[in-house]
């Protein structure tokens, strides 16, 4: 039984022969993709400051010493990313920051806001009017969070990690698998694009490993919204005694991935943590979101790969390494050179992509590219 799956009414189901057969995938048995995509993102962390204790992650504020960006600190971050050539907004925080640091409550309260998400709304439409495309990972959301910030992304996400309850995720404020499963349920429910993803060696086990594959998979089938799936291995970090998986590892696990999932799923592996060249022929076709100018700010110990880095990755592979926005194209109404229908893709995107803008016409450049 996946921990908190009563409480938030998940019905998922593994049949043992489906999860042994998963088991006994290898790197043998995938194909590598013919080429790579990536997406060129300035990452904006509104805020560090998480409601959650994990001991694996970098996104924790003692109390008393939380931040926030402000609106104009937000904007420049956003205008230097749009001077890069950036396409994709990158927003980020620790889940519901507000309910946990008075300090973060006190902040919004003062600029006009009941709560992060109608901030996160705000700095959407900042990004828009730059001329970037936004992408919010703001952990776990009920059905009126993400519906109050749906209509200005153009897509979102969250790390399920893992179906497992783990030590990792311990405190007095346990992280939920059923919570982050039925997040991704709800952006199905209202037609998000999105992302997620499994956190590899954090305490899982390797049926921990199919079984969550399994559960994004059955949850793409009933809605069809899931574009990408990250790999992503767990890094030593300032707070971490967590050991990085083997190479071994990673490769069974990208191969499990990309066996399970449906064809039009993507699976990614981070440049910046995995040990990507050794991954390729395991089926990873995308590099996730990547800046040349702001650092992985979950990761500040790893830095992003230039450009450069990722061709040389490409060529090394003998495959095409392509740019893509943070909405893939099979999301995009045909008008848009996409081969998906108009329910996708919300109409502040839309007409952003449409737009005769110098932001308008990067988008059409990316996706004709």
């Amino acid at each position: 039984m996946i921990p908190g799956a009563d409480e938030y009414d998940i019905d998922l189901a593994f049949d043992e022969p489906t999860v042994a057969e998963l088991l006994e995938v290898g790197p043998e048995d995938v194909e590598p993709a013919d080429e790579l995509t990536f997406a060129k993102n300035v990452f904006v962390p509104l805020t560090t400051a998480c409601r959650y204790t994990c001991t694996y992650c970098t996104y924790f504020d003692p109390p008393g010493e939380a931040s926030l960006l402000s609106p104009e600190e937000v904007r420049e971050i956003l205008e230097t990313g749009a001077d890069a050539g950036c396409t994709e907004a990158l927003f980020t925080f620790g889940d519901d920051p507000d309910d946990r640091y008075d300090r973060i409550h006190g902040q919004l309260e003062e600029w006009g806001h009941d709560s992060i998400h109608t901030y996160l709304r705000e700095v959407c439409e900042i990004a828009l009017d730059v001329g970037l495309l936004p992408h919010s990972n703001p952990g776990d959301q009920t059905r009126e969070q993400m519906a109050a910030v749906a209509d200005v992304n153009a897509s979102m996400g969250v790390m399920l990690e893992t179906t497992a309850d783990v030590d990792a995720h311990a405190g007095p404020r346990r992280k939920s698998p059923g919570q982050r499963l039925d997040t991704l349920r709800t952006a199905g429910e209202l037609g998000v694009p999105f992302t997620t993803g499994l956190l590899v060696g954090i305490g899982e086990a390797w049926r921990d490993r199919a079984e969550s594959l399994l559960a994004i998979r059955d949850l793409h089938e009933r809605y069809g919204h899931v574009q990408e799936v990250i790999v992503q291995n767990v890094v030593p970090n300032e707070r971490s005694t967590f050991e990085r998986p083997s190479v071994e590892t990673m490769r069974r696990t990208v191969a499990m991935a990309r066996h399970c999932l449906p064809a039009e799923v993507s699976v990614q592996v981070p440049p910046n943590l995995s040990p990507t060249r050794e991954l390729l022929d395991c089926g990873v076709d995308d590099l996730g979101g990547v800046s040349p100018i702001t650092d992985d700010h979950i990761n500040p110990d790893y830095e992003w790969p230039a450009l450069r880095e990722l061709e040389a990755i490409a060529d090394e592979a003998g495959v095409l390494l392509r740019e893509r926005l943070p909405v893939y194209r099979r999301y995009l109404p045909e008008s848009l050179g996409g081969d998906g229908g108009e329910e996708w893709v919300p109409e502040r995107i839309r007409r952003a992509i449409e737009a005769e803008t110098p932001a308008g016409e990067r988008y059409r450049a990316v996706l004709g590219g």
